[in-house]
C-alpha cells in the first residue's frame, strides 16, 4: 500500500515529522518499507501558460512559444509535440535548477533565443515520460510556484502489509490506527446519502449467494464524461501509482484508495436488461479491460446482464461494457464478495488486480452502500449527472461480527504491565470495536472490517501494538506449569532417529509433496491427493510414502558419484480413504544401496542385500522389546516379488522391507541393489513395559533338530508350529542354520532349530524334554512333511 503523507494528514494530523510518523506506524505493526519524495529536487519552476506557439524558422521539430508567468511574457523554444496555445505547463525560468543539478540558462537554439524551459513530468521526476509537456489543470494559477500549486512538498510512504490487515489497504484504515496511536479524532469524508432525482434503476439478482452476499447498484444519467478530473484528484492517484483515465474511473480508483472499497462503472447503454451476479458457464468467454480474452471456468463468478457476462467479479471489468468517450449514462456497482470464495481465482487466470488483492483479503461487508454514495457525490460534482436510487441486495451468507470476552487480569499477565481500564476502552473503541463492561473485563464485538479478530489474544495483540511494543517491560513470562507424566511404554522419535544414525544412516527431510511420475510408478492405481496450486509440476502430489522423495534423493546422490547411500526419514504421509477423508500417518522409511561397509584397507567391497535392510529394521524394532514382530513373505508394487517381506504386529501389517523392483530401478536409472523399508512409527514407539520375574535357579536343557522340508515352506511357519507343539516349558526357539545344496533334494532344504527348556520351580527330567521334542517332531511331520536329517 503506497499513499501520500499529505493525504493521510487530511484524515488525521499528529504533531510528528515524516520519520517519526513512519516509526510509529511500523511499531504498530504496519511496517514502512520505503519513504520517498513525490517529486525530484528542483527549484525555480512555476506555472506558465502558453499564449502562442509558432513553428521554428529553422527546425521542423521545434516550436517558438510565448509563455506568461502572470506578469511578463517570455520567448521559449520547445520541442514537445503537444506545445500549443492555451495550456498551462511547468515553466523552468532562467536560474531554475532541475533534478541532477541541471541549471537553466538563457540559450540560443538554431538562432532563436530561449528564456527558460517548458518541462515534461520525467524532467521533474514527477512520473514517466509522456513524450511531451506535462499539462496542468486549467484552474491552476499562473505564476504560482509549481511545488505549491501541486503540493509537491510531500512524501510517499509505502507499507508492507501482512495479509490479515486488509483494512489498512485504504487511507481510512491507516488513519484509524494513527488516530488511536496519537489519541486524536479522525476526519471522515462525506459519505451521506445522495438523494435520487429520478426513478431509474436496474433489477439486480444474486444467483451466486455464497460468493456474493451483498451487491449494490445505481444508475446515474446525463454525465459529461469530457470533463477532466480535478487536479487534486489526479495528483492523489498519481502519487498512489495510478494514472488518470477519465472522471468516472478516477473516482472509482479514488474510493478504492480512500475507503478500500473496489467499485466499477458500466456504460448503461451497453447493458441488456437487469444485472445478474452468477457463476460462469463452462467455456463462456469475456474480453477484459486490458484486452485479454478469457475462457471462463464454471467456478468463476461474473457480473452479467440478461445476455452476456460484463465483468469477472471482484477482479476486472469487461471491455465491451466499459465507460468511454461516448458514455452518457452509467451503472455504478459496489459489492462484497466472500474472501474464501474469491481467493486464488485471479491467479488461476494469470491476473492480479488492486480489486482482487483487496477482495481476497477481505473488504468491509458494511461498506458497499456507503462507498457508492461517496462515489456518487464525487461523480456528480465533477461531471454532473442525475442519480437514481441505490438498489441493494443481500443474502443470508453475510459474515457476522465476533463476540469476544477480554479479561482484565489477562492483560497484565500477557503484556507484563497493567493497562488502565479507561485506556483499554479508548483503544478498542478507537479501533472501531464495541465495548461493554462485563464481569472481570469486557464483552467486545468486532467491527465489520476486522476479519482477523476472533479470540482474546487477538485483542491483547491490539492493545500491545497500540500501547507500543517498545513500551512493554522486559520481564520473563512465568506460569504454573504442570509436568505431564510421560508413559513408560512410549519412546520418543528422537530415540528412533539416534538408532538409525548409529546404524550408519543419514536423516533426510524431503517435501511432503512429490513428483506424480515417481509416485504413480511406485504405487500404480492408488488414489493420491493432488495440489490445486503446486509450486512446480514435479511437486504436485501429497506423498503416500517417503519412498518417492528418498529415491529421488538417492538418484541425486548417485549422479554425483556418491556410490554408497543410506538415508532415512520420519514424518507424515497422506493416504486418502474411501469416504473422502484423509489419513495422516507418521512413518519411518529408509533406503540403502552400495557397499555394506565404507571403503577400507581390508574390506572386500561386498554389496548390501536384503538381509542388511532387514537386519537394520530389526535393530530398530528391538527398541520396543516385548512386542511380537514377525516377518513374512509379501507383495508390494514397488518391491521385487521374490525379495519382499511384510512386517506383522498383532496380525496387522505395519510395514514392508525389500529390494526395489528391477523395472523401477531401470526406469529411474538407480542401478541394481537398492533396498527399502518402511514401518509405521506408532509400531516402533510403543513398547510393553518390562515386568520383574525372578530368575530361575534351575538349569536349561537344549535340543537341536535338523529338519528337511519343502524349500517353498517359509521358515517362520515351521517356527510357529514348533512353538505351539513344544509346551509351556519352552523358553527359547531359534533358527540357526539353513542349508540347501549337496546331499539335499534340490526341491527341499534343511532347517536347524534350537529348542531351550526350563522350569522356574524345578529341574526338568529327560523324559519330559524328550516328550516335548517328540511332540514337535510329530507336529512338523504332519504339518509340513518334515523329516529329520541324518
Amino acid at each position: 500500500m503506497k499513499f501520500s503523507e499529505q493525504w493521510l494528514r487530511e484524515w488525521v494530523n499528529p504533531e510528528l515529522n515524516t520519520q517519526q510518523l513512519a516509526d510509529q506506524i511500523t511499531m504498530a505493526g504496519l511496517e514502512v518499507d520505503a519513504i520517498e519524495a513525490v517529486a525530484g529536487d528542483f527549484s525555480g519552476v512555476i506555472v506558465g501558460e502558453i499564449l502562442a506557439a509558432e513553428q521554428h524558422p529553422d527546425a521542423d521539430k521545434l516550436r517558438v512559444c510565448k509563455v506568461s508567468d502572470g506578469k511578463d511574457e517570455y520567448q521559449v523554444v520547445c520541442g514537445a509535440p503537444n506545445a500549443r496555445a492555451g495550456i498551462k505547463v511547468p515553466f523552468a525560468t532562467v536560474g531554475a535548477v532541475l533534478p541532477g543539478n541541471f541549471k537553466i540558462k538563457k540559450a540560443k537554439l538554431r538562432g532563436v533565443e530561449s528564456f527558460g524551459m517548458l518541462c515534461g513530468p520525467d524532467e521533474l521526476e514527477l512520473g514517466e515520460s509522456t513524450g511531451g509537456l506535462m499539462e496542468l489543470a486549467p484552474e491552476t494559477q499562473v505564476g504560482q510556484d509549481l511545488r505549491d500549486a501541486l503540493g509537491l512538498n510531500d512524501k510517499l510512504i509505502e507499507l508492507g502489509l501482512t495479509p490479515n490487515r486488509s483494512d489498512c489497504l485504504s487511507l481510512r484504515g491507516i488513519a484509524r490506527d494513527v488516530a488511536v496511536l496519537n489519541e486524536l479524532d479522525i476526519n471522515e469524508p462525506d459519505c451521506s446519502p445522495v438523494a435520487a432525482v429520478n426513478d431509474e434503476q436496474r433489477e439486480i439478482t444474486i444467483e451466486a449467494e455464497e460468493d456474493c452476499p451483498r451487491y449494490c447498484g445505481r444508475v446515474i444519467r446525463n454525465i459529461d464524461i469530457s470533463q477532466p478530473s480535478p487536479l487534486w484528484l489526479q495528483e492523489k492517484l498519481r502519487r498512489a501509482g495510478l494514472r488518470s483515465i477519465d472522471a468516472v474511473v478516477d473516482v472509482t480508483n479514488y474510493i478504492l484508495l480512500e475507503l478500500g472499497q473496489p467499485l466499477h462503472g458500466f456504460d448503461l447503454a451497453k447493458l441488456d436488461g437487469g444485472i445478474h451476479v452468477r457463476l460462469a458457464t463452462q467455456g463462456e468467454k469475456i474480453t477484459l479491460l486490458d484486452g485479454q480474452e478469457l475462457e471462463l471456468r464454471s467456478d468463476s463468478m461474473v457480473i452479467a446482464d440478461d445476455k452476456k457476462a460484463l465483468a469477472l467479479a471482484g477482479i476486472m471489468g469487461g471491455k465491451e461494457s466499459a465507460v468511454g468517450e461516448t458514455t452518457r449514462d452509467i451503472f455504478l456497482e459496489s459489492a462484497f464478495f466472500a474472501p474464501e470464495k474469491l481467493a486464488g481465482r485471479a491467479r488461476s487466470y494469470g491476473l492480479h488486480t488492486d480489486s482482487s488483492h483487496r477482495f481476497e483479503r477481505g473488504v468491509d461487508y458494511e461498506l458497499p452502500k456507503q462507498a457508492i454514495e461517496r462515489a456518487t457525490r464525487l461523480i456528480t460534482e465533477i461531471v454532473g449527472g442525475e442519480p437514481g436510487p441505490v438498489v441493494e441486495r443481500t443474502t443470508a451468507h453475510l459474515p457476522e461480527p465476533q463476540h469476544i470476552s477480554l479479561r482484565e487480569a489477562r492483560i497484565e499477565k500477557m503484556l507484563a504491565m497493567p493497562v488502565p481500564a479507561a485506556r483499554v476502552e479508548s483503544i478498542l473503541k478507537g479501533l472501531g470495536l464495541q465495548v461493554e463492561k462485563a464481569d472481570g473485563g469486557w464483552a467486545v464485538t468486532t467491527p465489520s472490517w476486522r476479519f482477523d479478530l476472533a479470540i482474546e489474544v487477538d485483542l491483547l495483540e491490539e492493545l500491545a501494538r497500540i500501547v507500543g511494543y517498545n513500551n512493554l517491560p522486559v520481564k520473563p513470562i512465568t506460569d504454573t506449569l504442570e509436568i505431564i507424566a510421560k508413559p513408560e511404554s512410549q519412546i520418543g522419535v528422537g530415540e528412533v532417529r539416534r538408532r538409525m544414525t548409529a546404524l550408519g544412516y543419514q536423516e533426510a527431510i524431503t517435501y511432503s509433496f512429490v513428483d506424480p511420475v515417481w509416485q504413480k510408478a511406485l504405487f500404480p492405481g492408488v488414489e493420491t491427493v493432488s495440489l490445486i496450486n503446486p509450486i512446480s509440476a514435479d511437486l504436485a502430489d501429497m506423498r503416500l510414502s517417503h519412498w518417492p522423495g528418498l529415491l529421488k534423493a538417492v538418484s541425486h546422490n548417485l549422479n554425483r558419484q556418491q556410490a554408497r547411500v543410506r538415508l532415512f526419514e520420519t514424518g507424515l504421509c497422506f493416504v486418502p480413504n474411501a469416504d473422502g477423508s484423509l489419513t495422516q500417518e507418521a512413518t519411518l522409511s529408509a533406503v540403502l544401496t552400495g557397499d555394506r561397509l565404507p571403503e577400507n584397507w581390508h574390506g572386500k567391497g561386498e554389496r548390501v542385500d536384503f538381509f542388511d535392510a532387514k537386519g537394520d529394521l530389526e535393530s530398530v524394532l528391538k527398541l520396543v522389546a516385548g512386542r511380537d514382530f514377525r516377518f513374512q513373505a509379501g507383495e508390494h508394487s514397488a518391491l521385487h516379488p521374490g525379495q519382499t517381506a511384510e512386517v506383522v504386529l498383532d496380525d496387522q501389517v505395519v510395514g514392508y522391507v525389500g529390494a526395489l523392483h528391477p523395472s523401477l530401478a531401470q526406469q529411474f536409472d538407480l542401478g541394481k541393489g537398492v533396498y527399502l523399508f518402511e514401518v509405521k512409527l506408532a509400531a516402533v514407539t510403543e513398547r510393553r513395559v518390562p515386568s520383574f520375574q525372578t530368575p530361575s535357579r534351575y538349569p536349561e536343557v537344549r535340543r537341536d533338530l535338523a529338519l528337511v522340508i519343502d524349500r517353498k515352506i517359509p521358515a517362520q511357519s515351521v517356527l510357529d508350529a514348533a512353538r505351539a507343539a513344544a509346551g509351556e516349558h519352552l523358553v527359547n526357539l531359534n533358527l540357526f542354520d539353513i542349508y540347501e545344496g549337496e546331499g539335499i533334494d534340490p526341491q527341499r532344504k534343511s532347517l536347524a532349530i534350537g529348542l531351550t527348556y526350563r522350569d522356574s520351580s524345578r529341574t526338568l527330567n529327560e523324559e519330559e524334554v524328550n516328550e516335548s521334542v517328540g511332540h514337535v517332531i510329530r507336529a512338523l511331520e504332519e504339518g509340513f512333511g518334515a523329516t529329520l536329517r541324518n
